[in-house]
């Protein structure tokens, strides 16, 4: 998760800091890299969550978390759940 944070702050608007998560979300989907997915779909999720926008938060989340079927201990996993739960579903 540390690596999609420090996009984040390296990036000095919102929008260019969304388009950096967006591209990474795609770029680990094209590789089919589920653990880098993760990370980047929470990381987005949770700048949509800070902008007041919990639906496109929830949208882009659920279907990635849902994917997995173990390692529910891991960090990453638990991260999103807990942003998930705090989302509501």
């Amino acid at each position: 998760m540390a690596h999609a944070r420090l996009l984040q702050l390296a990036s000095p608007k919102p929008e260019a800091a969304e388009a950096n998560l967006r591209k990474a979300l795609e770029v680990a989907e094209l590789q089919c890299a589920k653990g880098w997915e993760l990370r980047a779909a929470t990381s987005l999720a949770r700048l949509w969550c800070d902008q007041g926008k919990p639906d496109e938060a929830h949208n882009v989340l659920a279907p990635v978390y849902g994917w997995f079927t173990e390692g529910f201990d891991t960090c990453d996993l638990k991260e999103a759940k807990t942003l998930l739960d705090a989302l509501g579903s």
